[in-house]
């Protein structure tokens, strides 16, 4: 399974959401200079965030985006099932009706498993853990490199 961009940038957006929690929103054009994702980009990734109610927006001179769950709640699996529509190695783990064979087919079983196991990975590792815990990233030398190579 490859991320796509939107969410790569949408778990980048998030995190910075979460990191400058200060009940202030935060315009696009903030969080595109300290992003570096475009602000027609930022508007797209957030429609499905919001919708689900994670990133709530405020209208007006000092309005903006603003995180609507705790950090300590928002999954990297969240984030995923709402950016991708699932975590899952294939489309035929995902519906068994994606394929004439799924019935009999011995890799489906290995595909499904995968993504199980993926799955419960990224329902283990919070917002807040990405924003207190950087030795989940490696040496904090790395770190910053890791967080870059995260786009």
């Amino acid at each position: 399974m490859k991320l796509s961009a939107r969410t790569r940038y949408a778990t980048r957006l998030l995190l910075d959401l979460a990191l400058h929690d200060d009940n202030t929103p935060r315009r696009a054009s903030m969080l595109s200079e300290s992003t570096g994702v475009t602000v027609q980009f930022i508007e797209q990734i957030l429609k499905p965030l919001k919708k689900e109610g994670i990133v709530t927006s405020v209208r007006g001179a000092t309005g903006g985006h603003l995180l609507a769950v705790s950090p300590k709640e928002l999954t990297l699996g969240r984030i995923v099932r709402v950016m991708e529509g699932g975590i899952h190695m294939t489309e035929c783990s995902r519906d068994d009706s994606a394929c004439e064979r799924s019935h009999d087919c011995k890799t489906r079983l290995v595909w499904m498993r995968i993504s199980k196991v993926m799955e419960e990975e990224l329902e283990s590792i919070t917002l807040a853990e990405l924003m207190h815990d950087s030795s989940m990233l490696g040496p904090p030398h790395e770190a910053k490199r890791q967080l870059d190579n995260l786009s």
